[in-house]
């Protein structure tokens, strides 16, 4: 039986960190990483050993941070893909298992992400939606007091990742995939929605509701087209993918204006 040869390149733990490098990443920063592992080719290692090309290039000082969202967790009266019968709602609502951060597996961020969660001496953030993971001296400090009415905004890690001098590493990821450009959200005017999930509580597993403010995507790849034409992107390969690096804090900022002119009435909720 004939079978497809894999596509390449090839890409090494060695191949990676080099071309990283290239890019721009530096010993000693901190990074979220948005990431695809598919768009790199076929990778010696997978996605042990695009993590391991992360940490080789960022050293002992840096630090990687990556989403570890679940948003399985959360209210089944608003899924769609797919929806599940009503009658089923509140069975769902009374046994979702809680939220634990070294447990709850990530979902819809890829195998990355994953990775980085399961990394030896890896810390996560506490929503049981919007996690963050980390690794490195700051990670710590980046993930801490990640409030339950604050998914994405200024009690959330990517304030604090503000207040680092992160950047963003979009490696094989569009700006749709952009999770910065929500804090520019919680920077306007936006609504307030209910969010439902199951936590645990000194009183024990609780299916809770908070309010918070609304978050889309919805228009986040023209925002970056936009963002890329007028403020500084480093832009290369790292095997097949398209990579772009970015400062967390221009991008917000960008956000925060181009958002309330272009997208002013946005109700939907993530």
């Amino acid at each position: 039986m004939s079978r497809t040869a894999p596509a390449g390149p090839m890409c090494t733990r060695d191949s990676l960190a080099a071309e990283l490098r290239g890019v721009g990443l530096r010993s000693g920063e901190t990074v979220l990483v948005h990431s695809s592992l598919s768009s790199l080719g076929w990778v010696c290692g997978g996605p042990v050993a695009v993590v391991q090309a992360l940490l080789d290039v960022l050293g002992d000082d840096g630090t990687l941070v990556v989403p570890a969202q679940s948003g399985d967790n959360s209210d089944p009266a608003g899924w769609v893909n797919p929806p599940v019968p009503e009658a089923w709602w509140a069975d769902i609502r009374a046994s979702m298992p809680h939220y634990d951060a070294w447990t709850t597996p990530t979902r819809g961020v890829g195998v990355i992400p994953e990775v980085v969660r399961n990394w030896p001496g890896a810390v996560r953030s506490a929503h049981p939606q919007t996690s963050f993971a980390a690794v490195g001296p700051r990670a710590a400090a980046i993930v801490d007091g990640h409030a339950l009415d604050c998914r994405l905004g200024e009690r959330s890690p990517l304030a604090r990742l503000e207040e680092a001098g992160a950047r963003i590493l979009l490696l094989g990821a569009g700006f749709a995939s952009c999770t910065a450009f929500h804090l520019a959200e919680y920077r306007i005017a936006a609504p307030q929605v209910d969010n439902s999930f199951a936590v645990m509580t000194p009183q024990g597993r609780r299916w809770t509701t908070v309010r918070d403010t609304a978050i889309t995507d919805d228009r986040f790849g023209e925002l970056g087209e936009a963002f890329e034409e007028e403020r500084p992107v480093v832009r290369g390969k790292v095997g097949a993918a398209d990579a772009r690096l970015l400062s967390l804090a221009d991008a917000v900022a960008y956000a925060e204006i181009w958002l309330a002119e272009q997208r002013p009435h946005t109700t939907a909720s993530a």
